[in-house]
């Protein structure tokens, strides 16, 4: 396996490592957290929130958990974060199908190079699709606890949320996942050996010609 092969297994495994971590992220519950900010702070109970659940944990370890009762009366950000992760969950699993089948390293289609050079570079690109949905899903739902945590409000400050451990998941997924998928667009065949491709193809076709025209200068004249 050469320089080329080397650098497209690196860019899977990163992919691959991605989309675990942002799979992780979108299961997780830990998408805001309560703060702690302020003078009088609350440790008795921490709430966790996430976009399938919401937890809350007692000081004495007991975790108690409740799904999200209805799909229409969760928040816009909520309903965006989810399908854009869905969405990245999906395009990310078919990018590891592809490029399994492109790499230079898998012996399914080894005898057209070219094509698969560029199956590799077709899954490198839905890695990076799904790594910009991740990124949107995570930075839409940050932005939201930003906003609700600096507003004016009659809430105080260590009853409002923060940005909870799946959100820093979830960004590091995308630069996994982006950066892998990088890594096998540069899979792209030269042009020096596409057109080498193109006159073998062309090849046959033209010695035939040269036989048949050949063949018709032997021909006796009448």
């Amino acid at each position: 396996m050469g320089g080329s092969g080397a650098r497209e297994l690196a860019g899977y495994l990163l992919a691959l490592g991605g989309w675990v971590s942002a799979l992780a992220a979108a299961v997780l519950p830990q998408w805001r957290q309560s703060s702690y900010a302020g003078d009088a702070i609350i440790t008795a109970v921490g709430l966790h929130e996430g976009l399938w659940m919401s937890c809350a944990a007692q000081s004495t370890g007991q975790v108690q958990c409740r799904l999200h009762d209805s799909l229409l009366s969760l928040d816009v950000h909520i309903q965006t974060s989810r399908a854009l992760m869905v969405i990245s969950l999906l395009l990310g699993f078919f990018g590891i199908i592809v490029s399994v089948v492109g790499m230079k390293c898998t012996k399914v289609g080894e005898e057209d190079p070219v094509t698969k050079s560029r199956i590799a570079v077709a899954g490198g690109v839905l890695f990076i699709l799904s790594g910009l949905c991740t990124l949107a899903a995570v930075s839409l739902y940050a932005t939201r606890v930003t906003y609700e945590f600096f507003r004016e409000s009659s809430v105080p400050i260590n009853a409002r949320y923060e940005f909870g451990s799946a959100l820093f998941i979830g960004w590091g997924a995308t630069g996994l996942t982006m950066l892998g998928g990088s890594l096998l667009c540069c899979s792209c065949p030269p042009k020096e050996q596409r057109g080498q491709r193109s006159y073998r193809q062309s090849q046959p076709s033209t010695a035939r010609d040269a036989a048949v025209s050949g063949g018709r200068c032997t021909e006796p004249g009448f």
